[in-house]
């Protein structure tokens, strides 16, 4: 029996053959390092993907390279295989991502020299947190050890906050779209929060390389908000954590550097009471001191000034007493009254004696 075949026209075969590719690889992982990379038009990305013991042709669309790649970088690829209309087969790459410690951290220095250029990392950028936030947003996985740890701290210290949560993975493909949206829908909110706070705990390099996607970095840049980033542990630094106002070293320090301690501030304002306490009483002492001072020359005014009155007085006295008629009759003179003329009647009056006479005779002297 002679053998059957299949017989199609080219495009036939082209669609069977993407039909075949794509149902027995929807989607497909890669590792390999990156070689011929080129970017034509600056809307198409064209790269090989090769290994010891082969190479395929890589195309994927500008705005899907979300990290700064170049040849030699060993790399992971999410991608669909696909045979063109000119017979040529490659993959059309969906994601991209850096593949072991020298990759990771050559696409980081790559994509930090870029933005750094750019001034996203400038301190003139930087703004102040707020003193004592009423109203915060979190962006962080809720389920994270690094967010309990936050919410533990921020309830410790301080409580009593306004707290809106969005819900996001914190690695992985996905994570950095899903932490652009919430930054986006906390800035697009009628009463914005305060300040945003993206949080993740520690993990090796390439689980907190989210925190390195482009996009997610200049979404943090660009917030109307304040935003303060706690990522990893201490030692770890991402791109994220460079364009924030505010990069604090833990989850835990990033609820530290938000909002004060509670039992810091009772033993400040108790402190702060003591010393006006003694600052009060000091004053007390001082004006108390001034006004005996004061008191006592005030009196000691009042006493000269009295003594002063009462010498005038006496000399008015003596000079009264000088001119009294009385002292004059002690004396051993005589007052005359009356009408003084030849026969006239006067009223002689000495110390003792009241006497009645007749003038007699008048002289001049």
């Amino acid at each position: 029996m002679e053998n059957q075949s299949l017989r199609v026209s080219v495009g036939e075969f082209i669609a069977l053959t993407n039909q075949t590719l794509e149902f027995a690889y929807p989607s497909i992982e890669i590792e390999g390092e990156v070689a011929s990379f080129k970017v034509n038009q600056g809307k198409f990305v064209f790269f090989d993907l090769k290994d010891s013991e082969g190479s395929v042709g890589c195309f994927m669309m500008v705005f899907s390279l979300r990290i700064p790649i170049e040849d030699g970088m060993r790399v992971i690829v999410r991608a669909n295989p696909k045979l063109t209309k000119w017979g040529k087969f490659s993959l059309t790459v969906q994601a991209i991502r850096p593949s072991g410690e020298g990759s990771l951290k050559k696409s980081f220095e790559l994509l930090k020299a870029k933005l750094a250029a750019e001034g996203l990392f400038a301190p003139e950028r930087k703004r102040l947190l707020p003193a004592m936030p009423k109203k915060i947003a979190v962006i962080s996985s809720v389920q994270s050890a690094g967010y309990a740890d936050f919410v533990k701290i921020l309830g410790e210290r301080w409580g009593a906050i306004d707290v809106d949560v969005a819900t996001v993975q914190v690695q992985g493909e996905v994570a950095p779209d899903q932490m652009i949206r919430a930054l986006n829908y906390f800035n697009e909110q009628e009463a914005l929060a305060e300040v945003i706070v993206l949080i993740r705990g520690g993990g090796s390099a390439d689980d907190l390389s989210a925190f390195n996607d482009e996009l997610l970095v200049r979404a943090v840049a660009s917030s109307r908000i304040p935003v303060i980033t706690g990522i990893g542990h201490e030692t770890d630094e991402s791109l994220c954590d460079l364009a924030a106002d505010v990069a604090a070293a833990t989850p835990s320090n990033a609820a530290q550097l938000l909002v004060p301690d509670k039992a810091d501030i009772a033993h400040r304002v108790r402190q702060s009471l003591r010393q006006i306490v003694h600052k009060t009483e000091g004053k007390v002492t001082t004006h108390q001191a001034e006004s005996q001072r004061a008191l006592l020359r005030a009196l000691e005014k009042i006493e000269q000034r009295f003594e002063h009155q009462n010498s005038r007085y006496q000399q008015r006295v003596e000079l009264l007493q000088a001119f009294d008629p009385r002292s004059v009759l002690e004396r051993g003179y005589a007052m005359v009254r009356g009408d003084i003329a030849r026969g006239g009647t006067i009223e002689i009056e000495t110390r003792k004696q009241v006497i009645h006479a007749e003038v007699q005779d008048v002289r001049q002297k």
